[in-house]
């Protein structure tokens, strides 16, 4: 079930209406909202619906016990515990068979058969992992104590806006508003249907047309000339931003309408003047997750410029393989990780430019890096990424496909990003001045979406991470 599908409006009218019945009675609601998020997730798989309520009561009880004990090396097993149950189904259903696949010669040479399981990666594990991972470390350091209540816990792990694809929520953000009544309210509706309808209008209207050129390309690597294949690279870039941002938007608005507030993942990412200032941008929860619980363990910058860069480096490499069990996906956060560190070499004041014309050089080549990197992200293995990047770079004659709806796209999105750059951020939210026209815009939104929705089955990008 995903959001721009007609069942997804049917099962969401359905809990609104169940919400309104329960007004005044929050435990009876957040059960409705605990069983309504279960029933989204076994909608696709109802299989998979044990290794949540697994992390879910695991990582509770872990919690409690850390709240009840000061003994240090216990609370240290309890949270090797957390990680090991965790971390392992996680690379279990995700990176088991990349693992034996990519240690098969070395396996066989030793005279031993490497065999393949046919292992489904579940829906979301990556998302809720990392949110039950926080919750455990947090209470370990002391910046948050255990919850009370297995309901609100359950809640927090399954959320149904952002249980498949983020954002990353934190436990501190998310938990203490479940103790409080949350209302619908006209106000809450408006600015979560105006939320939702940008990431709808994102994912179908741009992104999913954006796909029809770009997907094709990257199928037939090297068979296009340079021109259509530094076209369809700028397609994917621009295709994978409206997907996850506009599934973002999507949790975020779904979330708003019944009170509840996620964070934000994205903040023009496309205006980022270097590779930090990008992660910075870019999925944003997971970013500041990696950060917090990986980077900042490894030393962060507190252990001297080379450990730092090494910190840098692995922390990106480990983000490029979260993202997937492929090499290229951890080549492309290696490379990231390699790009963050020169860029602390060479700007150790910081990111911001000197100068105007600094600041340029520094959009232009972090956008031609990134251009670069989601070609490597998007490959289906290395070969294929050559292949492009030659075409790129190194060109030898091949078809030519001129797709008019990519470089309409890049002109709104450099016409947006320059308005935004100028500080008027009522160009992209409509301010509450301009609220008599907001219906008239949102439904011309809804109403091109629906009409130029590509046919068949258009699943979000990051719903295979």
């Amino acid at each position: 079930m995903i959001f721009s599908s007609i069942e997804f409006i049917i099962f969401f009218g359905v809990v609104l209406l169940g919400l309104i019945l329960l007004r005044n009675r929050n435990n009876a609601r957040k059960t409705l909202l605990l069983a309504a998020s279960w029933y989204f997730y076994a909608y696709w798989d109802w299989r998979f619906l044990s290794l949540i309520l697994l992390s879910t009561l695991v990582d509770f009880w872990i919690g409690r016990q850390l709240g009840s004990t000061d003994d240090s090396r216990f609370r240290k097993r309890l949270l090797v515990g957390s990680l090991a149950v965790n971390l392992g189904l996680l690379g279990f259903f995700k990176h088991f068979n990349f693992f034996i696949d990519s240690f098969r010669p070395l396996v066989e040479a030793l005279g031993l058969h490497a065999g393949t399981l046919d292992i489904i990666l579940p829906v979301g594990i990556s998302f809720y992992t990392f949110q039950t991972l926080s919750y455990t470390i947090d209470i370990y350091r002391g910046n948050i104590e255990p919850h009370e209540s297995l309901l609100d816990f359950a809640l927090f792990v399954g959320f149904f806006p952002q249980l498949v694809a983020g954002p990353i929520v934190r436990a501190s953000h998310f938990l203490p508003q479940l103790n409080e009544y949350k209302p619908l309210t006209g106000a809450n509706f408006y600015a979560g249907f105006q939320r939702f309808t940008y990431g709808l209008f994102k994912k179908v209207f741009i992104a999913d047309r954006l796909a029809l050129f770009s997907d094709h390309v990257f199928a037939n690597a090297g068979a296009y000339d340079c021109t259509t294949t530094w076209l369809a690279a700028i397609a994917y870039s621009l295709q994978i931003y409206f997907d996850f941002s506009g599934y973002s938007d999507m949790a975020i608005g779904v979330a708003r309408i019944m009170g509840y507030d996620l964070g934000e993942n994205f903040n023009f990412p496309y205006l980022s003047k270097s590779p930090r200032e990008f992660w910075r941008r870019w999925h944003i929860s997971l970013s500041t997750w990696v950060r917090d619980y990986i980077y900042i363990p490894l030393g962060g910058s507190w252990k001297g410029t080379l450990r730092t860069y090494f910190n840098v480096v692995l922390t990106m490499l480990l983000c490029g393989l979260w993202h997937g069990p492929a090499w290229t996906f951890v080549a492309w956060g290696g490379l990231h990780g390699v790009a963050m560190a020169g860029n602390r070499l060479f700007m150790r004041s910081g990111d911001e430019p000197a100068n105007s014309l600094q600041a340029l050089f520094g959009w232009v080549s972090t956008m031609v890096f990134v251009v670069l990197g989601w070609v490597l992200f998007r490959s289906e293995g290395f070969g294929k990424a050559s292949l492009m990047l030659r075409q790129m770079f190194l060109p030898e004659p091949g078809l030519n496909w001129y797709f008019p709806f990519v470089p309409f796209v890049l002109v709104g999105v450099v016409v947006v990003h320059a308005i935004k750059s100028k500080g008027y951020f009522g160009a992209w939210f409509l301010p509450h001045s301009a609220r008599a026209y907001s219906p008239v815009f949102l439904f011309s939104l809804l109403w091109l979406s629906i009409i130029f929705q590509p046919t068949g089955f258009n699943p979000f990008i990051y719903f295979q991470f």
